[in-house]
């Protein structure tokens, strides 16, 4: 999964889905990973995606590109029917924000427990 949008200064950004590190990552034009949004399997692990952690190097802050990864990360979740466990406060802020239409659109996500942190915990 790739895919290309443009930030907040009209450059070209692409969002990519990296399957060995468990992160969305999104890079700047000339390829340069600008950030990820890291994710571990949950207790179902075929079926849930913690969204645990989310960075975006300073230098390229103030581009919108954190909005972009977690729109996209939630977006392919969505599509792929994972539920969402959000830890991350990005994550939390958007689906609390959006939630309500999220789940209208057949996006599933449901608030962290402790085995979700124990997970984490576990792989810090």
């Amino acid at each position: 999964m790739s895919k290309t949008f443009e930030d907040k200064t009209g450059a070209e950004v692409t969002v990519t889905f990296n399957e060995t590190d468990r992160s969305y990552d999104i890079a700047v034009a000339d390829g340069t990973i600008a950030g990820h949004a890291f994710f571990l399997p949950g207790p179902d692990a075929e079926a849930e995606r913690i969204f645990h952690h989310t960075e975006v190097d300073e230098q390229f802050g103030g581009r919108g590109l954190s909005k972009i990864l977690v729109a996209e990360a939630l977006e392919d979740s969505r599509e792929l029917g994972v539920t969402v466990v959000p830890v991350c406060p990005l994550f939390v802020k958007k689906l609390d924000e959006t939630g309500e239409d999220y789940a209208a659109q057949g996006g599933k996500f449901r608030k962290a427990t402790g085995a979700d942190m124990d997970i984490i915990k576990r792989q810090a």
